[in-house]
C-alpha cells in the first residue's frame, strides 16, 4: 500500500507534466504567430501605402510638413523604428513629396520635418539650385512615382549664398554659383549688401528659393501642366537655424 500511495503521485506528477508541457508548448506557438502578426502590422505602419498617399491632398502634405516641424521644435518627435520603416519600404516606395533643398549638414530635411523612411524623395544641392538633371529628378518623382508636392527648401545663414554674394570662385562651384546670382540681383535691399549682412543673406535665399520655383516651372513641360492642372502643388520654404521653425511661402 505504501508503494502504491507512492506510485500514485508520481503517476499523477507525469501526467500533470505531460499536459503542462503541452500548454506551455501550445502557448508559446500562440504567442510567437501573435508576436508575428504585431511585427507585421507594425511593418506596415511605418510606411504610406499607396492607397493612403493617393489620398492625400497636396495641401494635407504640406500641413503634415508643418506638423513634423512644430513636433521637431518641440522636441516631440515621433518614436521612429527605422528597422522597421526599412523593411517596410523595401519592396516599393510610395512618396508624398520631393524635397530639394541644401547640402548644408544643419538642414537635414527629413529630420526638421520629423518624416519616416518613404515620406519623402530628398534631392539636396548647395544653395538649393535647380539644374536639368534635378529637374528631371523632380519629374520622375512626381510623373512617374507619384508624389504631389515639391517643396523647395532653402535657409538662413546659407554659405553657397555667401559664395554667389562674394563672387567666390573655386573649381566647379563657380558655375554653380553663377546660378545664385541673379537672386543676389533681384533682391531688393536698401542696407549693406555683403556676405557679412546675416539680413541680407537670408533676403538673397528667400529670393533664391522663387527663383528656383520658378526654374523648375519654366524648365519643365512635365510638371508645369502637372501644376496647373492641381495634381502637384510647388512650395518654397526657408528653415531657420535659430529656432528651428520652417517658414513656408507660395
Amino acid at each position: 500500500m505504501h508503494k502504491q500511495t507512492d506510485c500514485c503521485p508520481v503517476a499523477s506528477s507525469h501526467g500533470v507534466g505531460r499536459r503542462t508541457l503541452l500548454k506551455t508548448a501550445l502557448g508559446v506557438a500562440a504567442g510567437g504567430l501573435a508576436g508575428s502578426m504585431g511585427s507585421i502590422e507594425s511593418v506596415y505602419a511605418a510606411a504610406l501605402s499607396k492607397a493612403e498617399r493617393d489620398k492625400l491632398t497636396p495641401d494635407e502634405i504640406i500641413e503634415s510638413f508643418k506638423q513634423g516641424n512644430k513636433r521637431f521644435r518641440l522636441g516631440k518627435m515621433q518614436p521612429h523604428d527605422y528597422l522597421a520603416q526599412k523593411r517596410a519600404t523595401a519592396a516599393g516606395q510610395y512618396p508624398a513629396a520631393v524635397i530639394l533643398s541644401c547640402i548644408d549638414s544643419r538642414a537635414p530635411a527629413e529630420i526638421i520635418l520629423d518624416t519616416r523612411i518613404g515620406d519623402t524623395f530628398n534631392a539636396r544641392i548647395a544653395g538649393n539650385i535647380a539644374n536639368d538633371d534635378l529637374i528631371g529628378s523632380l519629374e520622375f518623382a512626381c510623373a512617374a512615382a507619384g508624389a504631389k508636392v515639391i517643396l523647395v527648401m532653402g535657409h538662413t545663414g546659407c554659405g553657397a549664398i555667401k559664395g554667389a554674394i562674394d563672387h567666390v570662385e573655386l573649381g566647379n562651384l563657380t558655375a554653380l554659383l553663377a546660378k545664385i546670382r541673379p537672386a543676389v540681383d533681384e533682391t531688393q535691399y536698401a542696407g549693406d549688401r555683403s556676405s557679412k549682412n546675416n539680413e541680407f543673406v537670408d533676403a538673397v535665399a528667400k529670393t533664391n528659393v522663387r527663383l528656383t520655383i520658378d526654374a523648375i516651372r519654366n524648365g519643365s513641360t512635365v510638371l508645369a501642366p502637372m501644376e496647373k492642372d492641381g495634381k502637384i502643388k510647388m512650395v518654397g520654404a526657408m528653415y531657420h537655424l535659430n529656432g528651428g521653425v520652417v517658414e513656408f511661402f507660395a
